[in-house]
């Protein structure tokens, strides 16, 4: 490892340039691929231009890692956010995709305990499809939410895909973990409504009113919202299937029952 600068296009200032996979800082980076350590760290990785852009913006950026070769666009204010250049191999090895853009960065996750104001959230319970969870979390940020809360048996908010499929909204709304019984106690005594989503003994979500503040619960993408929850709601909604499809994707779900209830 050797220090260096760069001057010109896209330059860089005080760089540490790391060569070897072995080196202790690779490690440990690598390590953040996995759930254990970005709960341990409060840290996790982000990688591509628009992405690492995104945490910047939030001031979310702990540490700027780039591809030898790879410019970083003159726009980007990264002030004395440390600026690491590694080799394209390393790169590869920090990256959880097939092509990598040759830029990531070490972001700060939102803590565990973080509160928030608010009048409009989705709460999730349960949904395992890293996929599905991301474009909910972007679903609920394009909806304008005040926050998103996790729920128990759901995949790690800062899983690699989820942060790819939400494209930069953990960023701009809150994306905590939490206990939702409690969290639905909470809401109630702000005066929130909660909805749930469920066929069983569920309306059809036109006819409830847009209420302005609420919640809404969605559930796994097998057996739905947990009952429990279910108990706590003020009403729970269904979307008429009007074709032979057995069911609705839930992120899909999500967006159509959000944006009717902004009104």
């Amino acid at each position: 490892m050797r220090e260096r600068k760069e001057l010109g296009k896209g330059a860089f200032i005080a760089l540490k340039y790391i060569q070897s996979a072995q080196n202790p800082q690779i490690k440990q980076w690598r390590k953040l691929l996995t759930k254990k350590e970005r709960d341990k760290t409060g840290t996790f990785l982000v990688e591509g231009f628009h992405l690492v852009e995104e945490a910047l913006k939030a001031n979310q950026l702990l540490h700027l890692i780039v591809s030898e070769g790879t410019e970083i666009p003159q726009r980007w204010d990264y002030g004395s956010t440390p600026v690491t250049t590694v080799t394209s191999e390393i790169i590869r090895e920090l990256s959880d995709t097939e092509t990598p853009q040759g830029v990531l960065a070490v972001c700060e996750a939102v803590r565990k305990d973080s509160k928030f104001d608010g009048k409009q959230f989705l709460l999730i319970d349960a949904v395992q499809d890293p996929g599905n969870l991301g474009t909910m979390i972007r679903t609920a940020d394009a909806a304008g939410m005040d926050g998103v809360i996790v729920g128990t048996g759901s995949v790690d908010t800062y899983n690699p895909k989820v942060i790819r499929s939400a494209q930069g909204s953990h960023f701009h709304l809150p994306v905590i973990r939490g206990d939702l019984k409690e969290w639905i106690e909470k809401l109630g005594e702000e005066d929130i409504q909660v909805y749930g989503t469920s066929l069983e003994n569920g309306h059809i979500y036109t006819e409830t009113e847009p209420p302005g503040a609420f919640a809404l619960i969605v559930g796994n993408e097998g057996s739905g919202v947990n009952p429990e929850l279910l108990r706590l709601t003020e009403r729970n909604l269904y979307i008429p299937i009007f074709g032979k499809s057995e069911s609705l994707n839930v992120a899909v779900a999500t967006g159509i029952l959000l944006y009717y209830l902004k009104g």
